[in-house]
């Protein structure tokens, strides 16, 4: 086995520990091979249990020899390295002096490897995360496609396969060559080791039992991986489709290329010289394309807008989510995101999540781009509050932005300070207490039910059903929770319990000139079981397992007084604590119906399922739309021209929907 795609965690429990199921004797391995096995196996174990080809320098080299000679490579041959793993051949090449090298590859921890090595080592070559069966490329983009360390095969379906060849022949040149790297199924199917075990260094090993498929096509391998301290830490299979040298000629046939011709055997050495398994024998075939250049689809000449998007670092300890770290759902977010941008016309959009050189990537992009796209509400370094240092670092270097700034930023991430705005502005908040660290006697001022929460945070951190308290026992336990299992040592806020409904409201725009308020939500509580409090705290935002989950967001009824006091304040606190382009405020009726503000949330959650998209799509908006509007406010305040028919027709169906759907007030 060796380098092709896919990168997925162990599954993880509640308290984010992994859940490793062993089994053990089975008789049929085929059955437990999932259709999708390379998404989950090439991580850093791949590397442990086939570093012994796969990280070996002097092989890779040997490779690079051997590939370069037959393809006849030359320095200025655009070269895709498909399916490139951890980037070994690209990163080769590109020491070698080729200067249009790219690896693309399934794996995010594979490809995240190749992007740290050429950093590193300060190469000029491109990774990217991608499918092989439909490659982001254009037609006629490259002179050379390989496929090299018996990446193919790997799917379920001889289709797929051919899919992986046309998507070559496509992004190919005319004359452009395909080379593929692949076990010789014929040897294998008579010399494969049924049962092995091996030292990988001198904490693992691994055991592996074999056997051919039902069908003949396939070698399905099961490894067990074990640390001599931990135990077993992998118990995986995998299948590989065994190629003889007239099968594989007949699929690269079938897929459009000509010419196609054998080159070579070649049989891989190690340093442990022990079970190489798909590795031993590998046959070198290539095929040439003969087709007409792609037509080009001629296009109006448009302007485009270079925009740059600025996330979380996902590589970076994030305290605010569970297992303090990013996981799936996180990153799924963020390609919602993306996706949805690309939705967007007359914008290219270039992404930045690594912390580490963010502020060295934007020196070079200084004078390049049009503005930033500041999403990084997780803040610098994922450190909450540096949320602000992010929009202090762009008015340092003279980077225009998306969102509220620095003072702002840090006004409204003191919960008591906004409080105190709020009161002196004559608008209502709940009655509270502040509570510092070293303080030990709690002196309400009010009766109970109480809400506990910290003075500081986001993301509802800290907020959870035992944050409601009914009595001075109960309240002395919140806060100890909440400085314990939290580690939050900060003040603590102590606020009558509001019982009436639970609101968000939220403003796209810039008051007073142009903004648009869209519809009021309310929290949907009647799917709690009876007795939990009702709140849209930690539980409800990041435990899907907790009944808080099920909370759904639902258009406010209210009277139009008390929606017009709730709007006509919403905005003065916009004006008044410098908010910018969007924002959301949270507010929440008392026993009698009056509102009261709980916070306000400058650059607020802007993913597809957050609270300001759940308005947007009330409002008749798609997630596109509404990052799209939130760009507009940003740029009709930067004072950039519009673009010339930017999103053309849809973009004036998507105004029209607003015109008709949203409060908007001038």
């Amino acid at each position: 086995m060796t380098e092709k795609a896919g990168d997925k965690p162990p599954s993880r429990g509640k308290n984010g520990k992994s859940q490793l199921k062993v089994l053990g004797p089975i008789d049929d391995l085929e059955q437990y091979v999932p259709p999708d096995w390379w998404r989950r196996i090439f991580n850093s174990l791949y590397l442990k249990t086939d570093g012994d080809v796969v990280d070996d320098q002097k092989i890779t080299r040997e490779e690079v020899d051997l590939f370069s000679s037959i393809l006849n490579l030359q320095p200025d041959d655009r070269i895709l390295d498909c399916c490139c793993g951890q980037g070994r051949h690209s990163l080769e090449l590109a020491r070698r002096g080729f200067k249009n090298v790219e690896g693309l590859d399934r794996s995010h921890y594979l490809i995240q490897k190749a992007k740290t090595q050429a950093k590193k080592e300060g190469l000029n070559v491109r990774f990217r995360e991608g499918d092989a069966r439909k490659l982001p490329y254009a037609p006629d983009t490259f002179d050379v496609v390989m496929i090299l360390g018996n990446s193919f095969g790997y799917f379920e379906t001889v289709q797929d396969d051919v899919r992986v060849l046309k998507e070559a022949f496509r992004v190919l040149k005319p004359w452009g060559k395909l080379l593929i790297d692949v076990a010789d199924g014929e040897y294998l199917k008579k010399h494969y080791q049924p049962r092995s075990w091996e030292w990988i260094d001198k904490k693992h090993f691994v055991c592996r039992e074999r056997s051919i498929s039902a069908d003949g096509q396939r070698l399905i391998t099961r490894e067990i991986i074990n640390n001599v301290e931990k135990g077993t830490i992998a118990d995986q299979f995998y299948a590989e489709r065994l190629y003889t040298r007239d099968s594989i000629t007949h699929i690269l046939q079938q897929a459009g290329l000509s010419d196609v011709t054998i080159h070579t055997e070649i049989a891989s050495s190690s340093q442990r010289n022990q079970d190489l398994g798909m590795m031993e024998r590998r046959i070198i075939i290539t095929g040439v394309v003969r087709k007409e250049w792609t037509p080009i689809k001629k296009r109006p000449k448009e302007e485009l807008r270079e925009v740059v998007v600025i996330t979380g670092d996902p590589s970076k300890p994030d305290r605010l989510k569970p297992g303090a770290r990013f996981d799936d759902d996180d990153i799924y977010t963020i390609d919602q995101m993306k996706d949805a941008l690309r939705e967007l016309k007359g914008y290219n959009f270039t992404y930045l999540h690594n912390h580490d050189t963010l502020i060295q990537d934007l020196m070079k992009l200084r004078g390049k781009i049009d503005y930033v796209f500041n999403l990084c509400d997780e803040g610098f370094f994922n450190d909450p509050r540096k949320e602000l240092h992010i929009p202090a670092l762009l008015e340092e270097l003279g980077i225009p932005y998306t969102g509220s700034g620095p003072q702002c930023l840090a006004h409204c991430y003191d919960k008591s300070l906004v409080r105190g705005i709020a009161n002196e502005m004559g608008i209502p908040v709940p009655r509270a207490i502040f509570v510092k660290p070293e303080d030990s006697i709690y002196d309400l001022t009010f009766v109970f039910p109480a809400l506990v929460k910290p003075n500081f945070g986001d993301s509802s951190f800290g907020i959870t059903q035992r944050c409601v308290v009914n009595n001075p026992e109960e309240l002395i336990n919140a806060i100890s929770e909440i400085r314990e299992k939290f580690g939050y040592n900060r003040p603590i806020l102590v606020e009558e319990f509001l019982s009436g409904k639970d609101l968000s409201v939220g403003i796209i725009g810039n008051p007073p000139e142009s903004y648009t308020v869209l519809p009021i939500t309310e929290e949907d509580y009647s799917s709690l079981p009876e007795g939990l409090p009702k709140i849209c705290g930690y539980e409800a935002k990041w435990l899907p397992d907790s009944p808080y989950w099920n909370i759904k967001s639902i258009p406010a009824d209210l009277s139009e007084d008390v929606k017009s006091k709730i709007i006509k304040w919403c905005i003065t606190l916009f004006q008044r604590l410098e908010c910018r382009d969007y924002c959301r405020f949270d507010w929440r009726l008392d026993s009698n119906g009056n509102p009261k503000l709980l916070e306000v949330n400058p650059n607020p959650g802007w993913c597809w399922d957050g609270h300001l998209a759940k308005m947007a799509k009330i409002a008749g908006m798609s997630y596109s739309e509404m990052l799209g509007a939130i760009l507009q406010a940003a740029e009709q305040r930067l004072g950039l021209q519009p673009l010339n028919g930017k999103n053309g027709k849809k973009e004036e169906q998507a105004n029209g929907k607003l015109q008709e759907s949203l409060v908007r007030v001038t």
